[in-house]
């Protein structure tokens, strides 16, 4: 691909907000897509940019998770899961550095040489990438920033005198769990974050580590991929580990990605061993200093495959890579089980011709997420391809529906659940490809259920096994059995003992849930946090004051924001939620405030209106700036350039550009003068702002103390004593200008004869 538009390279180390700049870079413009290294860090992103401009706008793809509005300006995904063929403004790929992984790279690689923004593409990353972003994408702006906290070296320390707010890092699960078990011993307990954990399971043990609730966290290397996390110390308790093939040495580079989850933005941090391990020699000075050595060589694939036979495919997936400085990659998943699908003669009796073969490549990039029996996987791929190669062209719902069946079971040990949300998550990503299932959408749905369920009883248990909550073991300054705060009456149902790890779940039950929801099971509260997170914009509802709500259950109140068209949210009193759990269901409102201000705005923001010619754009600017309402006279410049074709398309569109009053008729409807009323709330002070026309009221007195702005913003502009609804003071001032007096269309104004002349006045005025 010719590289037309810009290229940024922004390369550096770990804290110099990298993804931050590319997220205010991709908004900056009209659409955008980033793509993510992790299924974890792309819902993190994409949480953030909804809180910023709403769901209605951002589109979220993973491979197992796909949430796509009618028609999004913003693309958040994982770096496999990019929809290619999708041209957007701003294109951005992070941690391009994975281009030199081993089973991964080659994807990064396809990116890196042919993805691309039709107006700006940034590609983010370690500096090691440096000297290979020169070589194959010479056209690239090579930027870098300083990392915005000192990260120093603290040396070896016993695990027993780790100081709070801590992470320790080991590169195996048991080490992971035997290291749990002595903190939990020593300092009263720990979040655990490993790779395996689904989103759901790890966002609620981050939430135990955040909230305070423990002081420690024990993770693998799964946390050195951009998660914003409030570390001030990583230990390192090993440094080698096993990448799929052999166990090796972690190289200086990777260490550095992990110990730089040590302080975040201004927070210094510190980084060391767990005793008696040690760096080797020059390690620490390196990672201080962010000194590595380059990459050298990238994994790379060929892209365009010849789909003609399975021996055609094959062959063009050998193809080697004309570049020295790019590595053919020999052992990806994907092309493994290709080949020994290849040697079953009934894969190959059915896979004939491009399009069944095609097919076949489909099916044999499903991930292995169980990692069990290489074997076990193939012949899973085989009975699917079987099944969707034959005459249905779908899945056997009887058979997938025994398959999903065996794994919806929420009982058993730490490793059984993890192994269960291992298997489900393969039956996510199949049921995300809609032709080979019937009903995709209740699949979806069904599939997610399961590992939410099964996501809920994991943190459980990791909560029972590596928190400590009563008496017992010696404990640090901080523990976690800090008794929750209870407002008076609130006590957990008599089957949750005190000492219990969810009996403060138990008692906000009673605060949340009215009546018999009391005495639902005790993880009803997890599970109406994650309705309310992944709920959709129909769920809610807001009144004319700002009140955000539930159903009957208040969750929050818009307040005022940056701008008009950007309030924030002040929650209800949820204070026992937790702080974890309080930020995810804010930023939810959050998102939702956004909706509702893209909803509101909608008339003014279809492709058609964006594609009206400069002068008009600017009036509807203006019209947005005052949610559907502007002065006439504030507009003169515009106006004064207007075509007659262009004052035609503003009303073919349902905006009407009056002598006094510029305003769009979909706008003064009973539901979108609720909307705006609850944005006015927000933005002039509930007492500042008019209370709600009547319905069918053509205008209100203009009472002392409210904001004139806010009766225009809500589309009644005050013109004397009253605030006529705009399309009837431009009805009213055609009337006056033709000479009807004032007293005969006291009527039209909606107010009494006496105080016609004076609004009459205003109007011509």
């Amino acid at each position: 691909m010719v590289d037309a538009s810009p290229i940024t390279a922004v390369l550096g180390p770990t804290n110099t907000g990298k993804t931050h700049r590319a997220i205010e870079r991709m908004l900056a413009h009209d659409s955008g897509m980033i793509g993510l290294p992790l299924r974890l860090l792309a819902r993190e992103v994409y949480d953030r940019v909804t809180t910023r401009v709403g769901e209605a706008r951002v589109a979220l793809v993973t491979g197992e998770e796909k949430r796509v509005p009618r028609r999004p300006d913003y693309w958040v995904c994982t770096v496999e899961a990019m929809p290619t063929e999708l041209e957007v403004d701003f294109l951005a790929i992070d941690e391009i550095q994975l281009a030199a992984h081993d089973q991964r790279g080659h994807v990064f690689t396809e990116r890196l040489l042919l993805s691309r923004g039709r107006r700006e593409t940034w590609f983010l990353g370690a500096d090691t990438m440096r000297p290979l972003m020169a070589e194959l994408v010479p056209t690239a702006r090579l930027v870098q920033h300083p990392r915005l906290s000192r990260l120093a070296s603290a040396g070896a320390g016993k695990l027993s005198r780790l100081p709070p707010r801590s992470a320790v890092v080991a590169f195996s699960t048991a080490q992971v769990y035997e290291i749990a078990e002595r903190l939990r011993a020593q300092r009263g307990g720990a979040a655990v974050v490993l790779g395996a954990l689904s989103p759901r399971t790890r966002n609620a043990q981050v939430a135990l580590f955040q909230s305070g609730e423990v002081d420690y966290l024990v993770a693998t290397d799964a946390i050195g991929m951009g998660l914003n996390l409030d570390v001030r110390h990583v230990a390192f308790a090993a440094l080698r580990k096993f990448d799929g093939r052999d166990v090796r040495d972690l190289d200086p580079a990777e260490l550095a990605q992990i110990a730089g989850r040590a302080g975040r933005h201004l927070a210094d941090g510190t980084f060391g061993t767990v005793a008696p391990l040690s760096l080797p020699d020059g390690v620490a000075a390196a990672i201080e200093a962010h000194r590595f050595p380059p990459l050298r060589r990238l994994l790379w694939r060929n892209s365009e495959l010849d789909r003609s036979s399975i021996d055609a495919l094959l062959a063009s997936l050998r193809q080697r890579p004309r570049a020295r400085s790019l590595k053919l990659v020999d052992d990806a998943e994907d092309t493994a089980a290709l080949t020994r699908l290849a040697e079953d003669p009934a894969v190959r009796a059915r896979a004939r011709g491009s399009e069944a073969v095609g097919l076949l490549w489909e099916v044999c990039r499903i991930p292995d997420f169980r990692k069990l029996l290489f074997e076990s996987h193939v012949a899973l791929l085989a009975e699917i391809y079987g099944q969707l190669s034959g005459p249905r062209a779908a899945l056997d719902t009887d058979w997938m529906a025994a398959r999903v069946a065996e794994i919806d079971d929420a009982g058993g040990d730490i490793d059984t659940l993890i192994t269960r949300i291992a298997s489900i998550r393969t039956w996510t990503y199949i049921s995300n490809h809609g032709r080979w299932v019937r009903d995709a959408a209740a699949w979806q749905d069904r599939t997610r259920a399961i590992e939410d369920r099964l996501s809920d009883a994991l943190h459980e248990r990791l909560v029972q096994r590596f928190v400590e909550r009563g008496g017992g073991a010696a404990r640090g300054p901080r523990t976690a059995a800090r008794p929750a705060a209870r407002r008076a009456g609130a006590e957990p149902p008599p089957a949750v003992e005190a000492g219990h790890p969810f009996a403060r779940i138990a008692a906000l039950r009673a605060l949340l849930a009215p009546g018999p929801a009391a005495t639902a099971p005790e993880d009803d509260r997890a599970r109406w946090v994650e309705a309310i997170v992944g709920a959709p914009h129909e769920r809610f509802s807001v009144d004319a004051g700002g009140r955000i709500a539930d159903g009957e259950r208040p969750l929050g109140q818009l307040a005022r924001g940056p701008t008009l068209l950007l309030p924030d949210v002040r929650l209800a009193e949820l204070e026992d939620l937790g702080a974890g759990a309080r930020s995810r269901v804010l930023r939810r409102l959050v998102a939702f405030a956004r909706d509702l201000v893209e909803e509101l705005l909608g008339p003014l923001r279809s492709p058609e209106v964006r594609a009206l010619p400069g002068a008009a754009r600017g009036i509807v600017y203006q019209l947005e700036q005052g949610l559907g309402t502007a002065a006439a006279r504030d507009a003169e410049e515009q106006i004064a350039e207007l075509a007659p074709e262009d004052l035609a398309l503003l009303k073919a569109r349902g905006i009407e550009v009056g002598e006094r009053v510029i305003y769009v008729q979909q706008l003064l409807r009973r539901g979108a003068l609720e909307r705006r009323l609850a944005l006015c709330a927000a933005w002039f002070g509930r007492g500042c702002v008019p209370a709600c026309p009547a319905p069918g009221a053509v205008s209100v007195p203009a009472a002392r103390g409210v904001d004139p702005r806010a009766y225009a913003a809500i589309g009644y502009p005050v013109f004397g004593t009253r605030a006529l609804r705009a399309d009837v003071a431009e009805r009213v001032r055609r009337a006056l200008a033709s000479g009807e007096p004032a007293e005969r269309l006291s009527g039209w104004m909606g107010c009494p004869a006496r105080e016609a002349p004076r609004v009459a006045a205003s109007l011509l005025g």
